[in-house]
């Protein structure tokens, strides 16, 4: 079998790019058949045809590539999220192809100081993510422009993709087990469809609280990070990915919303030590002794964060507070469910079949473990009708949300997280898409 070959699988990735040209041309159906096609391709004919190179070490291990199938797939989604606005899927698409692609081949090619929290990640390849990824943005955004009705504004067309590329470098060097074919487009679209529905008018209006707010966020975020630090709650990179998401709510949003952040990650990291000897004892404890990574910040509540932000950028603000919320409970109250279930949990059962399983089971739950996190997720919804986030009867829907996204994680742990091709942190960050799109559905 011929040797795996990185160089050669990022020039593919990058050189994947070049096909959302035809974005311009092609209706949303034509361009979503295309990358099923690839999918499809990708999965039955690369590797009869030379592209087992292309398969990393731990693909050959897992007997498929599952970066591989993810580009195409991501690239279908983003068609699919956005059939009217294909200058999106674009832009996103030519920031994970030039921007991902780059990083590692400058990386690799380039010395350069590694990056502070994250060792494996350079200064020299994050540059370069960030230059070609934002110059494939801008250019792809502005080629699909005059397919879009009606046509989207130059700012918008140069700037948005600029800010998309900034921040799925960003979030590309987190360490988070984010496959970067998953978090890299989402990122990027999502900072992109924010900028579509964005208002400069109320970015203008909310500025000058905004800019008042921040230096109390930094002067809350920054002690309360190194405090979780040193009581072992979070890791370095924890806690600096937790300032930041700190920093992004309190001054969005203020106290009152930062309070509710600070309350889930209580209510996780207390229940993530309740039973510690028998999580141990089973091997079911979380890595690093309950501390929470950067990764668990990123899938717990970076969707909070862009609804925060969103909240201050578009007319959108009460379903903004309403995502927010939902978003956070449903980590909070699946983290509390899963926690309790391990800790005290008699018997625990797949929610796919019902059959019983081992605690610990990617899946498995428990009835004390789902009664715990039902009533956490009526608590900390009922806590932020008292800091006056979301109106009292949208605690049922919050509620009913989180529930949700409770059970979709569990039925996709079942049947996904064992093969590999879901991990506890996208299943976490699924958990808080689904919710928030639950509660939007409902409310």
């Amino acid at each position: 079998m011929t040797g795996h070959n990185e160089r050669a699988r990022q020039w593919v990735h990058a050189g994947s790019g070049a096909f959302a040209v035809a974005l311009r041309f092609l209706t949303w159906w034509q361009a979503a058949l295309l990358a099923a096609f690839a999918l499809v391709f990708n999965a039955l004919v690369l590797p009869h045809v030379g592209g087992r190179r292309l398969y990393r070490p731990v693909d050959q291990a897992r007997g498929f590539p599952l970066g591989i199938l993810l580009y195409p797939l991501a690239v279908l989604m983003l068609i699919l999220m956005f059939p009217s606005r294909l200058d999106i899927a674009a832009a996103a698409w030519a920031i994970l192809a030039l921007g991902d692609g780059a990083a590692t081949l400058v990386g690799q090619a380039v010395r350069s100081s590694p990056l502070p929290w994250n060792r494996d990640k350079s200064i020299a390849g994050t540059a370069a993510f960030i230059g070609l990824g934002a110059i494939g943005g801008v250019a792809m955004a502005w080629w699909t422009r005059t397919a879009i009705d009606p046509q989207p504004s130059m700012t918008f067309t140069i700037l948005a993709p600029v800010v998309a590329a900034v921040v799925a470098a960003f979030v590309e060097t987190i360490p988070v087990r984010l496959d970067d074919n998953i978090s890299v487009p989402a990122t990027a679209a999502a900072v992109l469809w924010l900028g579509s529905i964005g208002s400069a008018a109320v970015l203008h209006d909310e500025w000058p609280s905004i800019f008042a707010t921040l230096p109390l966020a930094l002067a809350v975020n920054i002690p309360v990070s190194y405090l979780g630090y040193r009581a072992k709650t979070v890791s370095l990179a924890g806690g600096i990915g937790g300032a930041v998401i700190g920093l992004v709510i309190y001054a969005c949003l203020g106290g009152g919303a930062w309070l509710f952040l600070f309350a889930t990650f209580v209510v996780a990291s207390v229940t993530s030590r309740l039973g510690l000897k028998r999580k141990l004892l089973l091997g079911i404890a979380e890595d690093r002794g309950g501390r929470r990574g950067a990764g668990n910040a990123m899938a717990n509540c970076g969707l909070a964060a862009a609804a925060a932000i969103a909240a201050v950028t578009t007319p959108h603000h009460e379903a903004a507070l309403l995502v927010f919320v939902a978003a956070l409970t449903a980590g909070g109250s699946d983290t509390v469910a899963s926690e309790i279930g391990k800790a005290f949990g008699k018997a625990t059962f797949l929610v796919t079949t019902l059959r019983r399983a081992p605690a610990g089971t990617p899946g498995a739950m428990s009835l004390e473990g789902t009664a715990a996190g039902l009533l956490s997720a009526v608590a900390l919804a009922a806590l932020a009708v008292v800091l006056q986030l979301i109106p009292s009867p949208a605690v049922v829907a919050v509620s009913v949300a989180a529930t949700i996204g409770a059970l979709v994680e569990s039925a996709l742990g079942a049947t996904l997280e064992g093969p590999g091709i879901l991990n506890n942190d996208m299943l976490n960050f699924l958990n808080t898409a689904v919710a928030a799109a639950a509660v939007l559905a409902i409310g």
